[in-house]
């Protein structure tokens, strides 16, 4: 599964979205490929367009229901950017092209077939807690200001 359905995006002129309804990472907090993860992206996403959401959280359980994903299983980070959410692949190409240049050229991952790109995607996701440590070092202050549960 590469995409997921969501909220369509506040109108313009209408109170701004909460951080639940703009630009959100959802992310396994205790896989040291998904923290780490969502440690990159607070650090470089310099204009803070981006939430981020622990998945382990009653919110990250939600978040992963409300677009028809298992919390239990965690096989994805979420990743919420201009009103569509992204899972597998694409939640990676999605957060990297929103930070611009060299980090947008992550894009060309889009152009694998999506079988295959899935398929990668899934086996490093399977296998994230035996090519890294289960415990992550503490949020950095950039991940830490914008936690939002």
């Amino acid at each position: 599964m590469s995409r997921a359905t969501a909220s369509p995006p506040a109108k313009a002129g209408l109170t701004p979205p909460s951080p639940l309804e703009g630009n959100l990472i959802v992310f396994d907090g205790i896989c040291l490929f998904c923290s780490g993860f969502a440690r990159f992206m607070a650090q470089r996403d310099k204009t803070a367009r981006f939430s981020f959401v622990n998945a382990h959280s009653q919110t990250g359980r939600a978040l992963y229901l409300r677009h028809g994903l298992d919390p239990d299983l965690l096989e994805t980070n979420i990743v919420v950017y201009e009103g569509q959410a992204y899972t597998g692949m694409a939640s990676f190409t999605a957060a990297m092209s929103s930070l611009g240049w060299p980090w947008k050229a992550f894009m060309v991952l889009d152009f694998l077939p999506h079988g295959f790109a899935d398929k990668l995607y899934d086996r490093i996701a399977r296998n994230r807690y035996r090519l890294g440590r289960r415990t992550c070092p503490l949020p950095s202050k950039d991940l830490k200001d914008r936690l939002v549960d």
